[in-house]
């Protein structure tokens, strides 16, 4: 019998330079083990230090990547990344379920979406998602106020749950005077504290991608949210833990878990439960 894999779909923009988008979320994918499709947002001209240009799809052709994609590989799980637009965002709301990643600003400062796509995010799209994996200024954008402390968090993951009805994982990797990243899950029922040691002085790109694409691909799994969410703060804190050096840039190492990436160094994260 051949082995049977799930299918995970990840609807967002292409990064030229491999290391966030479409690139990070089909390399997480086939690293825990799911068949990655993707329907392309945009493309860009990036690498790890700038993006210099942006050319949005149609919101036409992103339609019909995804029907090509659920006409034969229908899938069990579903992100998505930069939408770019309102236009864009008004497509992906047509799906229910979504792991919802808000890419707002790009690792380099670059501002990835237009004023009205944010709008268009909190009154159409976040209500019909699964769960929303906002960063520290995505939150504060999100909620409106500013998150300077893990009780800020927390609160964030509460407000967001309670004023768009999807699950939030908030992510403290950017907090300042801590010594751990703390990430905060919330879905009305269960509450999770998620901490991993806090690796000082890197900069990479495609973290956020990476980790919501983990959660997408152990959803596909067959995982519960709250798992598939404990699981992918593991996978990403392992792939910046042991990240490579491509050129003169240090990159996510997805791919640590097989055998030619090491011995795995560091302690899996933490986790209390609220």
């Amino acid at each position: 019998m051949k082995k049977k894999l799930p299918i995970a779909l990840t609807i967002a923009g292409s990064d030229s330079g491999g290391g966030a988008g479409i690139q990070a979320d089909l390399k997480t994918f086939a690293a825990i083990g799911v068949h990655g499709t993707s329907a392309i947002t945009c493309l860009t001209a990036q690498n790890p230090k700038s993006v210099i240009a942006i050319q949005p799809c149609t919101p036409d052709i992103l339609r019909k990547q995804i029907e090509a994609v659920f006409a034969e590989l229908r899938p069990a799980a579903i992100k998505t990344g930069m939408l770019f637009s309102a236009e864009l965002v008004e497509v992906a709301a047509e799906l229910n379920g979504l792991i919802v990643d808000p890419v707002m600003i790009a690792t380099s400062g670059a501002k990835l979406i237009d004023d009205a796509a944010i709008i268009a995010i909190k009154k159409r799209l976040l209500p019909r998602a699964r769960l929303v994996t906002p960063n520290l200024q995505e939150a504060e954008v999100l909620v409106g106020t500013q998150i300077k402390s893990e009780n800020d968090l927390r609160s964030a993951a509460r407000r967001v749950h309670e004023t768009f009805g999807c699950a939030a994982l908030v992510k403290g990797g950017h907090l300042n005077g801590v010594r751990e990243a703390i990430d905060f899950f919330y879905d009305g029922h269960t509450e999770l504290m998620l901490t991993a040691p806090l690796i000082r002085g890197v900069s990479l790109h495609g973290t956020g991608c990476t980790y919501s694409a983990a959660i997408t691909a152990y959803l596909a799994l067959g995982h519960s949210l709250p798992n598939a969410v404990t699981r992918a703060k593991d996978f990403i804190t392992q792939a910046i833990a042991q990240r490579v050096r491509v050129a003169k840039h240090d990159v996510l190492n997805s791919f640590w878990s097989r055998p030619s990436s090491g011995a795995i160094q560091n302690p899996k994260s933490k986790i209390a439960n609220g």
